[in-house]
């Protein structure tokens, strides 16, 4: 079965595996300048055109796998040379254009870019077009088109530009680092920042040293991933890499959707602060409700907490889908809790760099997170803990009226309808990825499959309501 979606995840892939092997074996420094060569031998095909080239973008890649430009704020990068100059045009007339006697595209544009030559065929003035698309709209043969780069059609937050060369921009000022660009970039120029080799150096530190222990925080939406395996054996997959415990995401869901259903009914309106990509956004585009956005830490970083004030010797790991999380860790007030994160593309990466077939372990098993927390992984999961919340805490008389937003998109259309006091719903639950956390660009797999599983996964729980699961807390 394949592990992953598409071919460009594999070639990322392998270039993580490479390098944490030589990471593992203290040889990074010499065995660096080998990998290209693994990557790509000379009697490779390749897409490019020449082996040296994709060399150079795998050493590029490389860079990428050990943390790449620090200078650069950001965990998406780009890689400038693999870049291949997608179209640009914009909004263009193809030969479907049957140079029919309507001109709706004519009627329609209102800065008069359409204009016809001797044959009735449309033509757009590039110069006059603001790129609006009423005329694609209305052509009745679906002859006028809008060819933009698969990065910029993924980018909802308008991050992406051309520099000088035609290659991909990305403003930081607008990004949020949900991974959007990446996944859909077909030819892998765009890359999330690793700190695999962080994460190797931390287990590698605790097998010889008892001042401290390396806890995985296990995001729910591993429950859709590794489908060539068990779920409990890419749990013990994690033990065998030297972890020390394996904490779900899910109880530091529980944990916030008992407190910020109490904060809503305080408040009376709410956004959610468990994606990190959507509070990037409120921060970045609708800063007049930041004052709205739950006061509590995401779900990984309120179970990190806990876990650091239960075991000070702790070193906390975060595995998720989750691009936005190498963003969040960073940040003030959560980086005191987690230490690094990974994602479940790079946890595959790191199982086979050490040899590890999962599919030959045994099972180990998570039971600390109830129905509710586990479901956080998909659109709509918070939006039914805080319902289920309100209940446990007898504030089931609260006039309750949220909206689930999945996806960026829809997110938008909701603080946009909020700030203008139009909004008629009192809590806002934002994705990022559509789908939710089953969507996020560090997912080895993506589907309406993933969905089911995460269902699935919560309806294994132990503990069937929040209060039960937060009470038998005891790490």
């Amino acid at each position: 079965m394949r592990k992953f979606d598409t071919k460009v995840q594999h070639l990322k892939y392998k270039v993580l595996r490479e390098v944490a092997r030589v990471a593992w074996q203290d040889q990074l420094l010499e065995k660096m300048p080998d990998i290209p060569k693994i990557i790509v031998p000379t009697d490779t095909a390749t897409m490019r055109c020449c082996v040296y080239k994709e060399r150079a973008i795998v050493t590029e890649r490389i860079k990428l796998a050990l943390g790449g430009d620090r200078s650069n704020p950001n965990v998406i990068e780009v890689i400038d040379i693999a870049c291949d100059e997608c179209p640009v045009d914009g909004y263009s007339v193809t030969e479907d254009c049957r140079g029919c006697i309507a001109h709706r595209c004519e009627d329609v544009c209102k800065r008069g870019a359409i204009t016809f030559d001797e044959h009735q065929k449309a033509h757009i003035d590039k110069s006059k077009c603001v790129e609006c698309g009423q005329c694609a709209k209305v052509c009745p043969y679906s002859a006028i088109t809008n060819r933009k780069r698969p990065c910029q059609n993924a980018c909802k937050v308008h991050a992406i530009s051309m520099d000088e060369n035609k290659a991909a921009l990305i403003d930081n000022n607008k990004c949020i680092a949900c991974g959007a660009c990446v996944y859909q970039c077909p030819f892998g120029a765009i890359m999330d920042k690793s700190f695999i080799i962080d994460i190797i150096d931390l287990l590698k530190k605790s097998e010889n040293n008892t001042k401290y222990k390396v806890y995985a925080v296990v995001a729910p939406a591993i429950a859709s991933q590794f489908t060539y395996a068990t779920l409990g054996q890419a749990l013990s997959g994690i033990k065998e890499l030297g972890f020390y415990h394996i904490v779900e995401a899910a109880l530091g869901a529980d944990m916030v959707a008992y407190e910020e259903c109490k904060e809503l009914a305080e408040k009376g309106f709410l956004t959610s602060s468990c994606c990190p990509a959507f509070v990037d956004y409120i921060e970045k585009q609708f800063p007049q409700l930041k004052e709205h956005i739950s006061h509590n830490l995401s779900p990984a970083a309120t179970i990190a907490r806990y876990i650091k004030k239960t075991d000070p010797t702790s070193k906390i790991v975060f595995i998720g889908p989750c691009t936005a999380k190498k963003m969040e860790f960073q940040k003030e007030q959560v980086r005191p809790y987690i230490d690094s994160v990974m994602t479940f593309e790079e946890l595959q990466a790191l199982y086979d760099s050490r040899d590890i077939d999962i599919t030959k372990l045994g099972e180990d098993v998570l039971n600390n997170a109830s129905y509710y927390g586990r479901i956080f992984a998909r659109s709509g999961g918070l939006t039914d803990a805080v319902q289920q919340g309100l209940k446990e805490r007898d504030l089931a008389d609260f006039d309750y009226k949220p909206i689930a937003c999945d996806g960026i998109e829809a997110c938008r259309m909701a603080l946009l309808r909020a700030s203008k006091n139009a909004l008629p719903n009192n809590f806002i639950e934002g994705m990022a990825c559509v789908g939710g956390c089953i969507g996020g660009a560090g997912c080895l797999t993506h589907g309406e499959k993933n969905k089911n599983d995460v269902d699935k996964y919560g309806m294994l729980a132990l503990e069937k309501d929040i209060s039960s699961a937060i009470s038998l807390m005891n790490l």
